[in-house]
């Protein structure tokens, strides 16, 4: 069944397309381009989001899931080194085009800071790289649909661990919680994160020589291509719907960067139906 374009999600794209204005645009500049927006945005982004997923209209289960995987799996690709520059657009603070959010901690952070040393941001894997042993190779270990900026302590923190809830607060990150072998994000990106999760089970499937990329209910998974608790990333869609940064960020890694889009960023509801 087709879903109606009059939604929440375009109105958030819409909204967050104002996002994209330039910085320096005029107070009028602004004004003047408000009115046209959400409108004209809503109209032609629901009409090329419904043209991408054609071919998955009306299937559920494993075969909405490799109809999804066929979509999405058609992309360009960015290197490790140009993951850094690529973040800096995705992850911009609409409120200070200057700075980053960092994913977990939540805090706008000067995009200058990215590297190594402590305070600064890296590149957090949400799908940690050893599970599947795919390191930062161009593909899994590049693709920005699952890489986020976060603070360089708080991503040692998190390590490789799978996703459930509870644990001890974790300095740095508000709302986020760690134990042993499992992080619970701050409330505001739990959505994000499993949306994140399940893309990339559906995009890495063992077909392109890496291997393939499965949610399971259990935590502690260490290498295995598999990562955890698929019933709390169900609950975290749930609860934590897609928002205008998640909507945008989408949207620019689709016109700028790999041109291919998460489809639970486009469709939640897809999630319950393929799991």
């Amino acid at each position: 069944m087709r879903i109606s374009r009059l939604t929440p999600w375009a109105a958030g794209l819409a909204a967050a397309s104002l996002l994209l204005l330039p910085a320096s645009a005029s107070a009028g500049q602004r004004d003047a381009a408000a009115p046209a927006a959400p409108s004209a945005v809503t109209a032609a982004t629901g009409a090329a989001v419904d043209t991408y997923y054609a071919s998955a209209e009306g299937k559920t289960g494993a075969a909405l899931k490799t109809a999804l995987h066929d979509i999405i799996k058609t992309q360009s690709k960015v290197t490790y080194d140009g993951v850094w520059n690529a973040l800096k657009v995705t992850d911009q603070d609409p409120a200070n085009p200057n700075n980053v959010i960092l994913v977990y901690s939540g805090r706008s952070q000067s995009k200058s800071t990215n590297g190594g040393g402590i305070n600064d941001w890296n590149r957090e894997h949400v799908w940690a790289k050893s599970h599947g042993d795919f390191g930062t190779s161009t593909g899994p270990g590049t693709d920005l649909h699952h890489l986020r900026p976060e603070d360089v302590t708080v991503n040692s923190t998190r390590g490789n661990k799978d996703f459930d809830k509870g644990g001890s607060p974790v300095a740095e990150a508000p709302g986020s919680f760690t134990d042993a072998d499992s992080f619970e994000p701050r409330d505001a990106v739990k959505g994000d994160v499993a949306r994140m999760l399940l893309y990339m089970a559906v995009r890495y499937d063992g077909g392109d020589g890496f291997a393939d990329l499965e949610v399971n209910d259990r935590v502690d998974n260490g290498s295995a291509p598999a990562m955890g608790r698929i019933s709390v990333l169900k609950q975290w869609n749930l609860q934590d719907p897609p928002d205008a940064f998640e909507q945008r960020r989408n949207q620019v890694i689709y016109d700028t960067y790999q041109h291919n889009r998460n489809p639970f960023i486009d469709h939640p509801e897809w999630v319950g139906s393929i799991w």
